[in-house]
Protein backbone atom coordinates (compact mmCIF):
# COMPACT_ATOMS: atom_id res chain seq x y z
CA UNK A 1 0.00 0.00 0.00
CA UNK A 2 1.31 3.42 -0.88
CA UNK A 3 2.16 5.20 2.34
CA UNK A 4 1.50 8.79 1.24
CA UNK A 5 -0.16 10.72 -1.52
CA UNK A 6 -3.69 11.90 -2.05
CA UNK A 7 -5.53 8.83 -0.75
CA UNK A 8 -5.03 9.54 2.97
CA UNK A 9 -5.95 13.20 2.46
CA UNK A 10 -9.10 12.18 0.59
CA UNK A 11 -10.05 9.68 3.29
CA UNK A 12 -9.44 12.26 6.02
CA UNK A 13 -11.50 14.93 4.25
CA UNK A 14 -14.36 12.53 3.55
CA UNK A 15 -14.33 11.28 7.15
CA UNK A 16 -14.24 14.79 8.59
CA UNK A 17 -17.02 16.13 6.39
CA UNK A 18 -19.17 13.06 6.94
CA UNK A 19 -18.74 13.06 10.70
CA UNK A 20 -19.65 16.75 10.91
CA UNK A 21 -22.61 16.54 8.52
CA UNK A 22 -24.07 13.41 10.11
CA UNK A 23 -23.46 14.77 13.60
CA UNK A 24 -25.26 17.97 12.69
CA UNK A 25 -28.16 16.16 11.01
CA UNK A 26 -28.63 13.61 13.79
CA UNK A 27 -28.64 16.25 16.48
CA UNK A 28 -30.77 18.65 14.42
CA UNK A 29 -28.35 21.41 15.38
CA UNK A 30 -26.81 24.04 13.14
CA UNK A 31 -23.37 23.08 14.40
CA UNK A 32 -22.61 19.50 15.38
CA UNK A 33 -20.60 20.46 18.45
CA UNK A 34 -23.68 22.09 19.98
CA UNK A 35 -24.94 18.57 20.66
CA UNK A 36 -23.85 16.07 23.25
CA UNK A 37 -23.71 13.39 20.56
CA UNK A 38 -20.80 15.17 18.89
CA UNK A 39 -18.72 14.87 22.04
CA UNK A 40 -19.75 11.29 22.83
CA UNK A 41 -19.93 9.78 19.34
CA UNK A 42 -18.60 11.91 16.50
CA UNK A 43 -15.53 13.51 18.10
CA UNK A 44 -14.28 10.15 19.45
CA UNK A 45 -14.95 8.68 15.99
CA UNK A 46 -12.80 11.44 14.47
CA UNK A 47 -9.97 10.57 16.86
CA UNK A 48 -10.32 6.87 15.99
CA UNK A 49 -10.33 7.72 12.27
CA UNK A 50 -7.11 9.70 12.73
CA UNK A 51 -5.55 6.80 14.60
CA UNK A 52 -6.52 4.42 11.82
CA UNK A 53 -5.12 6.77 9.19
CA UNK A 54 -1.93 7.10 11.22
CA UNK A 55 -1.61 3.32 11.31
CA UNK A 56 -2.30 2.86 7.61
CA UNK A 57 -0.25 5.85 6.47
CA UNK A 58 2.44 6.32 9.13
CA UNK A 59 4.55 8.93 7.35
CA UNK A 60 3.91 12.29 9.09
CA UNK A 61 0.46 11.20 10.36
CA UNK A 62 -0.38 14.59 11.88
CA UNK A 63 -1.32 15.71 8.35
CA UNK A 64 -4.37 13.46 8.20
CA UNK A 65 -5.70 14.91 11.46
CA UNK A 66 -5.35 18.48 10.27
CA UNK A 67 -7.10 17.56 7.02
CA UNK A 68 -9.93 15.85 8.88
CA UNK A 69 -10.60 18.79 11.20
CA UNK A 70 -10.15 21.34 8.40
CA UNK A 71 -12.85 19.42 6.53
CA UNK A 72 -15.08 19.68 9.59
CA UNK A 73 -14.54 23.44 9.64
CA UNK A 74 -15.30 23.72 5.91
CA UNK A 75 -18.40 21.55 6.28
CA UNK A 76 -19.57 23.68 9.19
CA UNK A 77 -19.17 26.80 7.04
CA UNK A 78 -21.03 25.27 4.09
CA UNK A 79 -23.91 23.89 6.16
CA UNK A 80 -24.28 27.06 8.22
CA UNK A 81 -24.28 29.23 5.11
CA UNK A 82 -22.05 31.77 6.83
CA UNK A 83 -19.69 31.74 9.75
CA UNK A 84 -19.20 35.44 10.31
CA UNK A 85 -16.66 36.93 12.62
CA UNK A 86 -16.41 33.79 14.77
CA UNK A 87 -14.46 31.95 12.05
CA UNK A 88 -11.05 32.59 13.66
CA UNK A 89 -12.33 31.26 16.98
CA UNK A 90 -13.73 28.19 15.23
CA UNK A 91 -10.41 27.54 13.52
CA UNK A 92 -8.61 27.82 16.85
CA UNK A 93 -11.07 25.43 18.48
CA UNK A 94 -10.68 22.89 15.67
CA UNK A 95 -6.92 23.22 16.07
CA UNK A 96 -7.22 22.41 19.76
CA UNK A 97 -9.61 19.55 19.04
CA UNK A 98 -7.11 18.07 16.61
CA UNK A 99 -4.42 17.67 19.30
CA UNK A 100 -5.71 14.39 20.83
CA UNK A 101 -6.28 13.08 17.30
CA UNK A 102 -2.70 13.95 16.37
CA UNK A 103 -1.54 12.07 19.45
CA UNK A 104 -3.60 9.03 18.44
CA UNK A 105 -2.27 9.14 14.88
CA UNK A 106 1.33 9.49 16.06
CA UNK A 107 0.92 6.57 18.47
CA UNK A 108 -0.73 4.42 15.83
CA UNK A 109 2.03 5.23 13.34
CA UNK A 110 4.58 3.90 15.84
CA UNK A 111 2.60 0.65 16.09
CA UNK A 112 2.59 0.46 12.30
CA UNK A 113 6.36 0.85 12.30
CA UNK A 114 6.73 -1.84 14.97
CA UNK A 115 4.54 -4.32 13.08
CA UNK A 116 6.37 -3.81 9.78
CA UNK A 117 9.74 -4.88 11.22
Amino acid sequence: MKKSGTLPYALAVIAGATLWAVGSAVSDRREAWDSGSYWTIFYPAAIIACGLLGFLFPERPWRWCLALFAAQFATMAVLAGEIGNLAPLGLILFGVLSLPAIGAAMLASRFAGATSR
